[in-house]
């Protein structure tokens, strides 16, 4: 069984989520870090519970979510798993950080790329990947059918959904995202965001005002 420990980090308070199981491997999603407390805090939870990370893995590459690749991976050994879209926003981190008023003197490039033919396996555990696009290109959502829940990072939100007004987001792609990725995944499905209050897929199949269906 998958426990979840999620963490909110930066300025723009990103959900950082360790993923680890009985074998005490995990997988580190969204390493948004940032300065020696964060990292501090990251660390302390690792070794206060024997954790072994395997894998640093992305959602998407906005600068929120990977301002602490670097530190993670240099740390742990780790190297970065994420979609090859998302390769133009690393090329371009460093002077997109500093229109946010953040700094970046290193940028992890990406190792290991994936798409939905790939399985995320850590410990006894296997994360599925589902590629949704509309709110950045390269982005993906990692769900455990076993264990019922889904990281979906910035595409569904709890009431919520992406921002489509940033490069290459695209308002109607990420609604098909949504509908033909995730509410396609059991109503029981626990959705973890990028940001915020974890939710149901069911309760979002109802209830959010962007992309409900209704019961």
């Amino acid at each position: 069984m998958i426990t979840i420990k999620r963490f909110a980090f930066n300025p723009f308070q990103v959900n950082t989520y360790v993923l680890s199981d009985e074998s005490n491997e995990c997988v580190i999603i969204d390493a948004g870090m940032q300065g020696e407390s964060e990292e501090g805090e990251l660390m302390e939870y690792i070794a206060n519970h024997n954790l072994k990370p395997v894998i640093l893995l992305l959602t998407h590459a906005h600068i929120d979510h990977i301002i602490g690749n670097s530190f993670t991976a240099d740390h742990y050994g780790l190297k970065l798993t994420a979609h090859k879209e998302s390769v133009p926003f690393l090329e371009n981190a460093v002077a997109y950080a500093s229109t946010f008023g953040l700094t970046m003197d290193k940028v992890k490039s990406i190792d290991n790329f994936i798409d939905e033919s790939t399985d995320i396996c850590f410990g006894n555990s296997k994360l599925k990947v589902l590629f949704t696009p509309g709110h950045a290109n390269g982005s993906v959502c990692f769900y455990s059918q076993e264990d019922s829940f889904v990281i979906t990072g910035d595409v569904l939100f709890n009431q919520s959904i992406g921002r489509t007004d940033l490069p290459t987001g695209n308002y109607e792609l990420l609604q098909n995202s949504i509908w033909e990725k995730l509410f396609t995944l059991p109503d029981e499905t626990v959705a973890y965001p990028g940001h915020g209050p974890e939710t149901t897929i069911g309760s979002e199949k109802i209830n959010n005002p962007f992309v409900a269906i209704g019961k």
